[in-house]
């Protein structure tokens, strides 16, 4: 026989399908048609034999019509003349007795996708709507939905979209969800098939007569219904309670997403669906499909920002096995992160140090990584580790390491001691620049605490005409420049040389540019120079808060089981692709001027009154109007720290003519609640999530000082405008007499008087901006009837 892909080969099955000895035995002409069907899937270009093809399909044999039907439906676009004679024989065969003949039959006329053959195909699919055996009916509607996406721009037929609403109702399940996929294409433009109250009741009543993916599908479109009334919002919920603890992951995540919708405003009930679904999610995770675990542990990580605590018996669960792809450890490792307490800081840490010497060195850098960031709750603890992981002498090891100590002391100063006396020696094993970037960082910052700081800097400098990397250029001047004006004698030579390479020779214009702004900079004077390259640090107090505040479900039900979670990167996975924490900007849309978007038209409303909150009133002052409290818009931490500092430094001038020009309003009051200090981090986030009263950082409990930052936005119901509160609490926990002594002198200058006992008092500290004295007291009053319920509340 000839070559299977060449002409000749062709040729001889052109002779084979025309010659009436094959035509006449059945088996023989089955066997030729396979042959051409191989060469096709083998890339031959077997379209000379169309005409052939079509004359093959006048058959009783079923096999050999759907042979002949995907060879006609690959090549019908090239021989759109020729296909015209398959619609005889295709509708000759949609009135055939055999039902599994007619659909077939319906299914490839409509996968011609020729639009000349339209017109012929309208009147079968009509009547396949109608048929007797369901898998017609399954075939012919969704023919009606392919018929569209060919011709989008023709006139919807309105018997047929009604033939299809009322197919809704079909006694086959499949028939109905099709009907739903058929009409959500048809009525694309019109916003896809209306869902009232009668079609939603019916769809979840049949819900379990759905495979998975119907179910998914009638799930998904069941999201558009509004319920009328609170009753019939919890029937429904109802009736989805089964499909939440569904064993099937797709069906459990639709369910959830539905609840979502329908609870967005009844957080408690979204708050019990997130524990309820728990136990499905686990499962997902130890599914022996990789993809599913992954989607699992991304959806995990969503659920965390809302619940913290909602796995932390289960930690173990997360832990890496050794033939897991790398992707699905580092999705663990983030997992196990947002899991550490107390009790298992140990036993996480034990663990994750395993995993800094895996094979992968993606995944070793993500478990140092995640050493690191839980070292900013349990800093002792991890940087035993990592200094311990410096003495293993690899190169990869000794970059993420050091990577992981620059974030570490930008968040935690009080650890720049033990990562000083760790660096020495680094510079030999660091081959990436990142890590060299990391370690010159840490040397300009930290220079005067390391002996051998200008001795390391002045290998870099030797070797710069070689060094390939911009960025270690940035670095290498900005630390060179640093460390001149902490140990002059010992870098003012190298620091010339370097400058003099970057002027003179540099050919990259950033780093020349950068050179010359240092040099015109020294000349302004040595005071000038330190002002721009040591200006203020972050305030070491925020170092020791740990923890981030519960987000609102709201902020991430939208994206639940879509494909949103799988492309989250957190903010701690992308510190290897920047240089130095100076670059971190923790609001991904940063703002110009926070005033600019404090008149927000979407203000979530909290009636203090409606709550019972409202029933304890400060004396000193009482709001005529309701008072409303949002979470919009979101500020970073930067943001706070920004007019924290600001706020305090125009309360230090108060009096001045810059108090009335920023037009911020100071409040300080102290209020009586011993038990705040030590209750747990979920319990006063949640109390202040109730209310749109957003915790931004706190200490952990039995810990002084404790502190706990907050803000939210303000607004009275009557008005348009909205004010900014930022709020301190704050508990010594010290000897009473030297608390008297402050609050002496502090009633002193506020012009105050205080009385009773504060030996239990949180002091309270609230700035406001723009000033509006009416909420400012209104907020007081709503927070310190908070505190107070917080405080009644048994341990």
């Amino acid at each position: 026989m000839p070559y299977l892909g060449g002409e000749d080969a062709v040729r001889e099955l052109r002779r084979t399908l025309s010659n009436p000895n094959v035509q006449a035995d059945q088996l023989r002409y089955r066997n030729t048609i396979l042959k051409v069907i191989r060469s096709m899937s083998q890339g031959v270009d077997v379209s000379g034999l169309f005409s052939e093809m079509v004359k093959a399909c006048a058959t009783v044999d079923i096999v050999q019509k759907k042979l002949v039907y995907v060879f006609l439906c690959s090549y019908a676009a090239l021989n759109p003349e020729l296909s015209l004679l398959v619609i005889n024989t295709l509708r000759k065969d949609c009135q055939d007795p055999n039902p599994m003949v007619r659909s077939l039959a319906l299914r490839n006329m409509t996968n011609l996708r020729l639009p000349s053959l339209v017109e012929y195909v309208e009147q079968p699919l009509t009547a396949g709507l109608r048929d007797r055996a369901a898998c017609v009916r399954r075939v012919a509607v969704l023919g009606w939905a392919k018929l569209h996406n060919l011709q989008p721009n023709s006139e919807i037929d309105a018997s047929v979209v009604n033939e299809l609403y009322s197919l809704l109702r079909d006694p086959d399940p499949v028939v109905m969800v099709n009907c739903l996929r058929a009409l959500e294409e048809i009525l694309k433009e019109e916003g896809g098939v209306a869902i009232n109250k009668p079609i939603t009741h019916h769809l979840l009543n049949r819900l379990k007569e759905c495979d998975v993916w119907g179910q998914c599908e009638v799930l998904r479109v069941l999201q558009r219904y509004k319920p009328q009334t609170e009753d019939e919002l919890f029937d429904i919920l109802s009736l989805l309670d089964a499909s939440l603890v569904s064993p099937h992951p797709p069906v459990m995540a639709a369910t959830f997403s539905l609840f979502l919708h329908l609870c967005s405003r009844l957080p408690a009930v979204g708050q019990a669906a997130l524990e309820r679904v728990r136990g499905p999610l686990l499962a997902a995770c130890g599914s022996t499909s990789r993809e599913m675990r992954f989607a699992a542990l991304c959806h995990i990580q969503l659920l965390l920002c809302s619940l913290p605590g909602l796995l932390g018996a289960h930690y173990k669960r997360f832990f890496c096995g050794y033939a897991e792809p790398a992707y699905i450890k580092q999705r663990k490792m983030q997992v196990l992160v947002e899991l550490v307490n107390d009790e298992n800081v140990v036993m996480l840490l034990d663990e994750l140090k395993g995993y800094c010497t895996d094979v992968n060195t993606d995944t070793a850098q993500a478990a140092i990584s995640a050493i690191g960031r839980i070292g900013r709750s349990y800093s002792d603890k991890c940087l035993e580790i990592l200094t311990g992981l410096l003495g293993l002498k690899q190169d990869h090891i000794t970059s993420a390491v050091v990577q992981t100590m620059r974030d570490l002391v930008w968040v935690c100063p009080q650890c720049s001691d033990i990562v000083c006396e760790a660096l020495e020696g680094c510079e030999d094993m660091l081959q990436d620049s990142q890590g060299r970037q990391a370690l010159l960082w840490l040397l300009g910052v930290y220079g005067e605490r390391v002996s051998s700081a200008p001795y390391t800097l002045e290998v870099f400098i030797d070797g710069v005409r070689s060094e390939a990397s911009v960025g270690v250029k940035l670095e290498l001047l900005t630390t060179a420049m640093r460390l001149f004006l902490c140990r002059p004698a010992e870098t003012q030579d190298m620091l010339g040389r370097l400058l003099h390479f970057c002027i003179e020779e540099e050919t990259d214009m950033c780093v020349r540019d950068l050179a010359l702004l240092y040099y015109r900079l020294l000349h302004c004077g040595i005071e000038e120079t330190r002002k721009v390259l040591q200006g203020r640090r972050s305030d070491p107090s925020l170092g020791v808060l740990i923890g981030r505040p519960a987000e609102p479900i709201s902020q991430w039900a939208s994206s639940f089981n879509t494909l949103d979670p799988l492309k989250q990167v957190t903010l701690e996975t992308e510190t290897s692709s920047r240089g130095s924490p100076e670059h971190v900007t923790f609001d991904p849309k940063p703002k110009n001027d926070l005033s600019d978007t404090l008149s927000c038209s979407r203000v979530d409303e909290v009636h203090p009154d409606s709550d019972g909150v409202g029933q304890f009133a400060d004396s000193s002052a009482d709001v005529p109007s309701p008072l409303s409290l949002s979470l919009s818009p979101a500020l970073s931490p930067e943001e706070f720290e920004r007019l924290w500092l600001q706020g305090r430094a125009v309360h230090a001038e108060r009096g001045s003519e810059e108090t009335v020009e920023k037009d911020i309003e100071c409040l300080v009051e102290h209020v009586r609640c011993p038990a705040v200090p030590h209750c747990s981090p979920q319990s006063l986030q949640a109390a202040m999530q109730l209310l749109n009263i957003q915790t931004l950082a706190f200490t952990p409990p039995h810990t002084l000082p404790w502190r706990v930052y907050l803000y939210t936005h303000t607004q009275h119901t009557l008005s348009v405008n909205s004010t900014l509160i930022l709020g301190e609490l704050l508990y010594t926990g010290r000897d009473k007499e030297v608390k008297k002594e402050e609050e002496e002198e502090e009633e002193k200058e506020e012009g105050e008087e205080t009385t009773g006992d504060k030996e239990e008092e949180v002091k309270v500290t609230l700035q406001q901006q723009p000033r509006d004295k009416e909420a400012l007291r209104g907020f007081l009053s709503i927070l310190t009837s908070v505190l107070h319920t917080l405080s009644a509340e048994p341990e």
